[in-house]
């Protein structure tokens, strides 16, 4: 799926590097076919990173694509410069007005602050109440996947005794659902977090399914029964060398944190470690799209 991002946007020469069509406005406009519009609420840290490693899946299918990314504006982020987030990014006050085949809310590093803690909690409400009406399907991840639970179902994050830190396996309980479909019945997938979300409290809430889980890192992939959203406990999207570089910044914190479990080849910090998980990634966004997006969007939003 060609994607379509700003020329100067930092990832797209990265994209071209490993080969993702990427298509420029110019390119975009001459083609009489009805695009995509994909928003990205990226709550994430270091956001030069997460546009690309999201970028990088949305363009692994046939239709084209229009990409938009939205930050917080009740929040500044400390790791990415302004003039980044002013000539790439939105705010919600630009996009309130518009409707949206998907949105992609992501993690975000917080998950010690109850949900009313967080600075931009009330913003991200209002996204959240907004995408009722205005996008098709929404996909959350990590943190955003917990903030979802919690809004739309009442179901609470509760803290680990530990974090939850490697590459877990995960077992597929229905291959008939559609954003699972071609996936092995069982999968890696990278965990990040210090909270997690019950079981039971899932399986009890009949507006809810539960697809994916894992012995050791508990559930993963829970969808609502009307398909608008899809909740990913994990980080299916991280690269490689992602949880390396996580696990060497709360060293250089003085956390008291344990090596990312599965991970390094033989427990080896030195070991480069692999990426067991790309297939089921690639796969799951583009089932994401086909299915949930692409298949059940309006071609005109009225």
């Amino acid at each position: 799926m060609p994607i379509n991002v700003a020329k100067k946007l930092p990832a797209r020469e990265l994209l071209k590097k490993e080969k993702i069509f990427v298509m420029d406005e110019d390119r975009a406009r001459t083609q009489d076919i009805r695009p995509l519009n994909i928003l990205i609420l990226n709550l994430m840290p270091e956001k030069e990173k997460t546009e690309l490693q999201l970028l990088r899946l949305l363009g692994n299918t046939p239709l084209q694509v229009n990409i938009t990314f939205l930050h917080t504006a009740t929040h500044v982020s400390k790791n990415v410069s302004k003039s980044h987030l002013d000539t790439f990014y939105s705010t919600f006050d630009d996009v309130k007005d518009y409707r949206y085949d998907g949105l992609i809310i992501t993690g975000a590093p917080i998950e010690h602050f109850p949900f009313q803690e967080v600075t931009y909690w009330e913003e991200l409400t209002e996204i959240m109440e907004w995408s009722k009406e205005n996008v098709t399907s929404v996909m959350h991840i990590c943190w955003g996947a917990q903030a979802a639970l919690y809004y739309h179902y009442g179901i609470d994050k509760q803290e680990l005794p530990k974090k939850c830190s490697g590459i877990f396996e995960h077992k597929v309980l229905d291959p008939t659902v559609e954003i699972v479909r071609g996936f092995d019945e069982q999968f890696n997938a990278p965990h990040s977090r210090y909270t997690e979300v019950s079981l039971d409290d899932i399986r009890h809430d009949e507006r809810l399914e539960l697809l994916a889980t894992s012995e050791d890192a508990g559930a993963f992939m829970i969808m609502s029964k009307d398909k608008k959203h899809i909740m990913l406990t994990g980080h299916l999207e991280y690269d490689a060398t992602t949880l390396a570089d996580e696990y060497e910044r709360d060293l250089e914190k003085g956390l008291d944190i344990h090596m990312p479990e599965n991970y390094f080849p033989d427990d080896d910090i030195t070991k480069k470690p692999l990426n067991t998980w790309r297939s089921h990634t690639h796969l799951l966004f583009s089932n994401w799209l086909n299915y949930y997006v692409y298949q059940q969007t309006p071609y005109e939003w009225k």
